[in-house]
């Protein structure tokens, strides 16, 4: 199963199909006794799909089986024991996949000659991704942040690791020409090597970064180039070759700080926009600004969800049950401003009452 969302694997996602492509959402369950329904639920939408492929004149007998087949296969790798709080299966001819993401989706199916991707944009967007990198004399590590979730990414050149024992030591102390770990130039030159890795990294899939270590490798990495400048560093060494749990535990409060300071950044600018008149609220006006592609800045509450009609030009409640109804308007908003050039920040419920939950900065 899938979990982490990059530019690559987003472009790849959104490319043309052939027809049918099949896209399947559903919200699970990380706990008992609400998980137990979770197999039920998927069994029903896999059933729905089979009907509109069935009643579809559009899709050969050949095209139906074969889009059968890896829906199936689909759902055989679907990890309802170690669910998240969304799956989303996507099948098409000759290929499968599947996501387990931190966000609710409601329980759809879509047939189509692209896959559905904006409830896995918004989760992605809602997780607040991050790297955090690790540095020491001898390795250094890079990290796959989500939320409080870290785990070790070894698919962008990382870790760097080398050796500290130095065959010639024995003569340099006779000399008294033993450099301290971090002025030697062989440890510059592994750090001068680790910007550069890190600078294509940010460069392909810029996020915020933390970096950990002892202040004498954060003082190096600063000197050794200019990747890691603007991040946030954190004096905390031996993480390198430590735990994911202990480098979340040791970035937290770094992140918690962050997540302040943008949340007051973002209010503080809508407060602005309201001002000189380039401000929206509410999940309808904010829809129609998004598919205008005049959101600078969307800000929106980290649960909300409404369920609504889409009519001409507008959006109306509408009850759950609503067969016409929207029920992912919150995540195709967030997708349609990301896809747009806006910043996108997520704020802790309540923040934004007054404002129907969510609110955007216009460029104009």
């Amino acid at each position: 199963m899938y979990s982490s969302l990059n530019p690559e694997i987003l472009r790849e996602l959104r490319r043309p199909r052939s027809y049918p492509a099949v896209s399947l959402a559903m919200t699970t369950h990380r706990r008992p006794p609400d998980d137990a329904q979770d197999p039920v639920r998927l069994g029903n939408l896999v059933d729905d799909a089979v009907r509109q492929l069935d009643a579809d004149p559009g899709v050969t007998k050949e095209r139906r089986e074969d889009v059968l087949k890896h829906l199936r296969a689909a759902v055989q790798e679907a990890d309802l024991v170690h669910a998240k709080d969304g799956l989303v299966l996507f099948a098409a001819p000759g290929e499968h996949q599947v996501w387990a993401i931190d966000r609710e989706v409601p329980a759809r199916v879509v047939v189509a000659d692209t896959f559905l991707t904006r409830n896995l944009v918004a989760a992605d967007a809602a997780a607040h991704p991050y790297w955090v990198l690790s540095v020491a004399a001898d390795r250094i590590t890079l990290w796959d942040g989500r939320g409080n979730r870290v785990v070790e990414d070894t698919g962008h050149g990382f870790p760097q690791s080398r050796s500290l024992e130095d065959d010639d030591v024995e003569r340099k102390e006779r000399v008294g020409d033993v450099p301290s770990t971090y002025r030697d130039e062989a440890t510059r030159q592994f750090f001068r090597e680790a910007d550069g890795i890190l600078a294509e990294l940010l460069r392909a899939e810029p996020r915020p970064l933390y970096v950990t270590g002892e202040p004498a490798a954060l003082s190096l990495l600063t000197e050794s180039g200019t990747a890691a400048h603007g991040s946030a560093q954190v004096p905390f060494g031996g993480l390198s070759h430590g735990r994911a749990d202990a480098v979340a535990r040791a970035v937290a409060p770094a992140r918690t700080a962050d997540a302040e300071r943008e949340t007051a950044e973002a209010l503080a600018d809508l407060d602005r926009a309201r001002g000189a008149n380039t401000y929206a609220a509410g999940v309808d006006e904010v829809w129609q600004e998004a598919a205008d592609g005049r959101i600078r800045r969307l800000v929106v509450e980290e649960n909300f969800r409404v369920t609504v009609r889409a009519g001409e030009g507008h959006l109306a409640p509408a009850a759950d049950g609503d067969l016409d109804a929207v029920h992912d308007i919150v995540d195709e908003i967030v997708e349609s401003a990301l896809e747009t050039g806006a910043q996108v920040v997520f704020v802790a419920d309540g923040t934004l009452a007054e404002a129907g939950h969510i609110a955007a900065a216009l460029r104009f």
